[in-house]
């Protein structure tokens, strides 16, 4: 058998899982409206048919006090359950299970109707909560049983009661956010309780045939958080409370750790799961950064967990469980956890997606069918934009040809590899290497197309993803051999000094910084070596996990320089450009925001900022300002009058995007 822990039975007392992979709670922005119900279903169906174990729904709020944000996805009244039964029938009849997780946000709420333990404001909200009175404790835990008792009622194999990641509970259980001094707070058992009656309370009303997981934070990442001692009574109580299973829950939302970007090794906290494994008997799960099947098999034979938890590597391909089963790994569209079209989207109220796989929760409008007519097209360039288009045309049934004037595919992706914490894009690379194979495109690399090339084989159509080309910025000195741009850099490997200054701090430049300061392997490769450069305590010795943070001494000292005004980065990604502003601030990267450039020459880059005159000593400037598209060709093929479809990079170059890349190659793919 392929990876014989993985697929190995667990048995539950009243029912037994398949296998040892659990589809983990990810919110997807359809559980908001009754009307999105029917996409919601389909996309749980198509990960039930890929043989997921058992499988968890975003948070489902079981009052209108516990929203997310107003309107959100609440179970609460009886008429609510229909829509919940679509869910429950599509999983059922593809033969998986699911349950629905419970999440009552509490002071992370979205709303001016929150509530919370104690009147603390929440960094991540703008809203003040409402402290719950004695009276209101009862009403908020009989809601908890209600929902549970509806969601057995639409026909959920259990539920999932979100008791981590800083929510209400979490906020019950951490002094940092509990202040009472009653039954419900003032020491760390009476702050406990909370979390207990909601498990037993809901045992009681549920019965024994029901599965509840519980989510326990087990490295909760901000002061004031539990210690060791705290976490296993807790997890003790809710077994002895009546809960099946027991999942890891890591760090707050509010935590300065970073838990689930691309620069957090894999698996980089199994061990925090395994520390609790032999104080209780009911199975755990561990999560976070599990995905690919060798790393879920390993933590599995290491004894660290029972079963281990994926969510958004299941976004990315629904058929992972069948893939790894099969002995198909390299196969896997594996996630690379950059959060761009997840999270990002969440945060922005926006429906969610995948980077990697643009018809995650797009399944109902972004169909894959076979062509009606089969056309001869041409592809020209490899990049994510190329490759997305060429294998989904391929997949539909058309002839297809890939060409390239690279000796490799993948275009901008072979830059962004290079990156510290950023290898996991060696995976998208590999899983589209085989996925051209098996949809049979012609490759042909090394091979410049031009207009002759493209008229004597008489293509019915012809897509241009020929990508960007650096910006250059202008200054005098700017011709000086020592002003290089990131392609030189990252691609031609050209020396660079010990004193540097790059010129535009996107998300490119930023990439290059921690490409020049960090030193090789990155840390994303090692778990001890990243959890001392963040500060997080392995021996779980000191309360939340948190220790003095000992980042590793920088290799070069790096200038981070933009023209605008304002702080450099603010326009990152949202859940993930604060980690590369931390890293580069712990990298010592000096940032200025404002700059005119003067002139380059033997003493250095000189800029003015802020109205004052300054010089950086720096050996080499790198230049990261911006791409400019290449569509030569497509000009040169629109001026002899053939139609082409512009795509990627080429059509639009204000920002590497990669996440709107693979979405427009596919959306025109499936169109052609």
């Amino acid at each position: 058998m392929n990876y014989p822990n993985l697929f190995s039975p667990l048995d539950l007392g009243h029912v037994t899982l398949p296998n040892r992979i659990l589809m983990g709670s990810m919110h997807t922005g359809l559980e908001d409206k009754a009307s999105d119900f029917d996409k919601l279903a389909v996309y749980f169906a198509e990960r039930a048919r890929g043989g997921v174990g058992l499988m968890v729904t975003g948070g489902i709020a079981p009052s209108i006090q516990g929203w997310l944000k107003p309107f959100g996805g609440r179970l609460s009244m009886p008429w609510h359950k229909a829509r919940h039964r679509k869910l429950t029938h599509a999983v059922h009849a593809e033969g998986g299970r699911i349950c629905m997780q419970i999440l009552h946000a509490g002071r992370y709420g979205y709303h001016p109707l929150s509530v919370a333990p104690s009147k603390i404001k929440s960094p991540i909200t703008p809203f003040t909560p409402r402290t719950l009175s004695s009276r209101g404790v009862e009403r908020t835990i009989a809601d908890f049983v209600r929902c549970a008792t509806l969601a057995r009622d639409a026909g959920y194999d259990g539920i999932e009661v979100m008791g981590s990641e800083g929510y209400l509970i979490n906020q019950f259980i951490a002094e940092r956010t509990n202040q009472r001094n009653d039954v419900w707070g003032g020491d760390a058992i009476r702050r406990m309780r909370f979390a207990i009656e909601i498990v037993r309370r809901t045992r009681e009303a549920v019965g024994r045939d029901f599965i509840i997981i519980y989510r326990l934070s087990m490295l909760d990442l901000v002061e004031g958080g539990q210690d060791w001692s705290e976490i296993v009574t807790l997890a003790k109580a809710i077994e002895a409370a009546g809960a099946s299973i027991i999942n890891t829950g890591i760090g707050w939302h509010e935590a300065r750790v970073p838990t689930i970007v691309t620069s957090v090794p894999r698996g980089g906290f199994a061990w925090v799961t395994k520390k609790l494994k032999g104080e209780i008997a009911i199975p755990l799960v561990t999560t976070n950064r599990i995905n690919m099947p060798d790393v879920a098999e390993r933590i599995l034979a290491d004894g660290q967990a029972d079963m281990v938890s994926m969510a958004r590597p299941l976004l990315a391909d629904s058929q992972w469980p069948r893939k790894a089963a099969a002995g198909n790994a390299e196969r896997i569209n594996t996630c690379i956890a950059c959060n761009q079209a997840c999270l990002d989207h969440v945060f922005q109220n926006r429906r969610a997606s995948c980077l990697v796989n643009p018809r995650a929760c797009h399944e109902t409008e972004l169909k894959i069918e076979p062509a009606t007519h089969r056309k001869r097209i041409a592809v020209v360039g490899a990049g994510p934009a190329g490759l997305a288009c060429a294998t989904t045309l391929a997949e539909r049934g058309h002839s297809v040809t890939l060409i390239d004037q690279a000796n490799e595919i993948g275009g901008q992706f072979n830059y962004a590899k290079q990156i510290p914490g950023k290898e996991e894009f060696h995976e998208t690379l590999r899983y589209f290497r085989h996925r051209l194979i098996d949809t049979q495109v012609e490759v042909q690399l090394q091979k410049v197309a031009d207009v002759a090339l493209l008229q004597a084989v008489d293509y019915d159509e012809v897509v241009i993803a020929t990508g960007v080309s650096p910006r250059t910025v202008s200054f005098p000195g700017s011709d000086d051999p020592r002003v290089l741009n990131y392609l030189d850099v990252l691609a031609k490997q050209r020396t660079v000094g010990a004193r540097v200054a790059i010129i535009g701090a996107g998300g490119i430049g930023f990439d290059v910084a921690e490409f020049l300061v960090e030193n090789p392997p990155s840390p994303a490769t090692n778990v001890v070596r990243w959890t001392r450069e963040w500060g997080v305590d392995m021996s779980l010795a000191q309360r939340s996990g948190l220790q003095l943070a000992r980042p590793e001494a920088p290799s070069r000292e790096v200038w981070l320089l933009q023209r605008s005004e304002g702080r450099p980065g603010a326009r990152l990604n949202k859940t993930t450009g604060w980690v590369h502003r931390a890293t580069l601030k712990a990298k010592h990267v000096i940032m200025f925001g404002g700059v005119r450039y003067d002139r380059f020459d033997d003493f250095g880059l000189h800029v003015t900022v802020e109205g004052k005159s300054q010089i950086l000593p720096v050996d080499h400037v790198v230049i990261c300002a911006g791409q400019e598209p290449r569509r030569q060709l497509a000009d040169e093929l629109i001026a002899a009058g053939i139609k082409v479809h512009i795509i990627g990079g080429a059509d639009v170059a204000a920002e590497l995007d990669a996440k709107r890349a693979i979405s427009q190659g596919t959306r025109l793919a499936c169109t052609l």
